[in-house]
């Protein structure tokens, strides 16, 4: 099963990893802003995760990271 984290103070809630992710499990946490005032993206049901590190690799500014 793969993990998923974010450096949630960092993300600038640009929505590229959302749109990367195959198996749509990558939102916008819209009820929480990071002190810069975006919304973090995050991943709500782990298990279902394949570890294919499109998100991360779609990221601009590295806050995602995938362990398999």
């Amino acid at each position: 099963m793969a993990r998923v984290t974010f450096r949630e103070e960092r993300c600038k809630g640009c929505g590229l990893c959302v749109n990367a992710c195959p198996k749509k499990l990558v939102h916008l946490d819209e009820n929480r802003l990071n002190s810069q005032g975006h919304h973090p993206a995050c991943v709500t049901e782990q298990d279902k995760c394949i570890g294919c590190a499109f998100c991360a690799t779609m990221c601009p500014d590295c806050v995602i990271t995938v362990e398999r």
